[in-house]
C-alpha cells in the first residue's frame, strides 16, 4: 500500500516547484550581490544567497512533512479552531510587538530572523473556508446559515492586514477567499448578494474615513497609484515615487529577447535596491530576456493549472476547495507582482512565488504545496488503485466435477 501511495504523488508538480526554487536561488544571488554590500551594509555579497539556502532547507522539510500528512486531518476542530483564533491573535499582536519594514508594521523580529504572519494567514483562510463550506454543502444555499458565518473570519483578517498597512497582501487574501466562495457550490443569487454587501461595506468605509478627514491610502500608496495613472518617467515623478517603477521598466526594456546575460544586469547596481525581492522579475527580464521570464511564467502557470485540475477531479469537497484555493493563491500573487513590475497594475510589494527572496513566503508556499500534492495523491490513488481493488471479482477458471454433481443434485 505504501508503494502505491508513493507512486500516486504528482511528481510533475514537485519537479516544477524545485526547478523554480533553484532558478530563484540563482537569480537572488545575481540580483543581490551588489545591493547586499552597498545598500544593506553586509560584509559579503552572498549574504542573501546563503540565507535563502537556509530558507529552502526549512521549506523543504516542511513540504515533506505536510505532503505525508493526510489533508483531511485539517478538518479536525482541534487543529482548525486554534489555527483560526491563533492567526487573529498573531495579526493583532503585531501592532504592539511588530517591526516596521517598508512603511508597514508587518513583521516579528527574532534576532536576525524576521517572520511575516500575514503570509501564513493566507493558508489559514484557505483551510478554514474550505473546511467550513465543505461541511455546509447540505445547506450551502441558505444565506444566513450556510453563506454568511464563515465570512466573519475573512473580514477580520483582511481588516487587520489592511491596518498594518499592507493592501497588497490584504487584496490577495480577499481574492483567495472570493475564489473559494465562488467555487463553494452556492447559487448565483447568494453570490450576487455577497457582491452587493461587499461593495456597500467598501463604500461605507471610504465615506467614514473621508468624513473623519483621513485618507484610505497612505501617502506612499497614493503615490504608487499616481505613478500608475501617470507616467513613471515624468520629470517631477522619476526621482521620487516613480523611481523604482521607472528603473524596473528600463530593466525590462533593456533585456529584450535574449537578455544581457546572467549577472550582466545594470539596474541591480544600486538602481533597483529590491531586485532580489519585489523586483526580481525585472532583473530576470534584463539578464535573461523573454526566455527567463517565460520560464517563470510557464512554471507557475503549470502548477496553478495542475492544481485546479486536481481540484476539479477531487470528489471530496474539502480537498477540491483546498486545491483550488492554494492554486489561486499562487496565481493571484504571481499576477499582482508581475503586473506591478511591468506597469499593468499599481505596485503593491508582494513577492513572486518560489522566486523572490524571503523565508516566510517560501515556507508558507512549501506548506501549501505539501497540502496540494497530498490532495493530488489521494485523487490519483482512488482513481488508479482503490477503484481497481473494489472492482476486482475473482472468477474460478474451472468448476470441479464434485461441484457440478452437487449442483445437478440440487434440482
Amino acid at each position: 500500500m505504501f508503494k502505491k501511495i508513493i507512486k500516486s504523488y504528482d511528481y510533475t508538480i514537485i519537479i516544477t516547484m524545485v526547478l523554480l526554487i533553484l532558478f530563484g536561488l540563482i537569480m537572488i544571488y545575481s540580483a543581490s550581490m551588489v545591493s547586499a554590500v552597498q545598500y544593506y551594509g553586509e560584509e559579503h555579497s552572498d549574504f542573501f544567497y546563503k540565507k535563502q539556502i537556509k530558507n529552502i532547507l526549512a521549506a523543504g522539510f516542511a513540504f515533506i512533512v505536510i505532503a505525508l500528512v493526510p489533508y483531511k486531518l485539517f478538518l479536525n476542530n482541534k487543529i482548525l479552531v486554534p489555527m483560526v483564533f491563533g492567526s487573529i491573535l498573531v495579526l493583532g499582536g503585531i501592532f504592539f510587538l511588530g517591526s516596521v519594514f517598508g512603511n508597514a508594521q508587518s513583521w516579528y523580529k527574532f534576532g536576525t530572523t524576521s517572520l511575516q504572519p500575514a503570509e501564513f494567514v493566507k493558508l489559514s483562510v484557505i483551510i478554514y473556508l474550505s473546511a467550513i463550506y465543505s461541511k455546509k454543502q447540505a445547506y450551502i444555499n441558505e444565506f444566513n446559515r450556510g453563506v454568511v458565518p464563515p465570512l466573519a473570519y475573512l473580514v477580520i483578517v483582511c481588516a487587520l492586514v489592511t491596518a498594518q498597512p499592507d493592501f497588497g497582501t490584504a487584496a490577495i487574501i480577499f481574492m483567495i477567499g472570493a475564489t473559494i466562495i465562488l467555487c463553494s457550490g452556492m447559487n448565483g443569487k447568494n453570490l450576487f448578494k455577497l457582491m452587493l454587501i461587499g461593495l456597500g461595506c467598501i463604500g461605507l468605509i471610504v465615506a467614514c474615513m473621508s468624513l473623519a478627514g483621513k485618507s484610505v491610502f497612505t501617502e506612499k500608496q497614493m503615490a504608487r497609484i499616481f505613478v500608475f495613472m501617470d507616467s513613471p518617467f515624468a520629470e517631477d515623478v522619476v526621482l521620487k515615487s516613480g523611481y523604482h517603477m521607472s528603473n524596473s521598466l528600463i530593466a525590462i526594456g533593456s533585456g529584450g529577447l535574449q537578455g544581457l546575460g546572467l549577472g550582466q544586469g545594470v539596474q541591480k547596481l544600486g538602481y533597483l535596491t529590491d531586485g532580489h525581492t519585489d523586483f526580481i522579475m525585472a532583473v530576470i527580464a534584463e539578464e535573461l530576456g523573454v526566455f527567463g521570464v517565460g520560464f517563470v511564467i510557464i512554471g507557475i502557470s503549470y502548477i496553478v493549472l495542475r492544481g485546479i485540475y486536481t481540484g476539479l477531479k477531487c470528489k471530496d469537497p474539502f480537498g477540491s476547495l483546498l486545491a483550488i484555493g492554494i492554486s489561486s493563491m499562487i496565481g493571484i500573487q504571481a499576477f499582482i507582482n508581475i503586473g506591478g513590475v511591468s506597469g499593468l497594475i499599481p505596485l503593491t510589494g508582494v513577492p513572486v512565488p518560489f522566486i523572490s527572496y524571503g523565508g516566510s513566503s517560501l515556507l508558507q508556499l512549501a506548506i501549501g504545496m505539501g497540502i496540494l500534492v497530498n490532495v493530488s495523491m489521494f485523487v490519483k490513488y482512488e482513481r488508479v488503485y482503490k477503484n481497481k481493488e473494489e472492482t476486482v471479482v475473482e472468477i474460478p477458471k474451472k468448476t470441479t466435477n464434485r461441484f457440478a454433481r452437487s449442483n445437478r443434485s440440487s434440482y
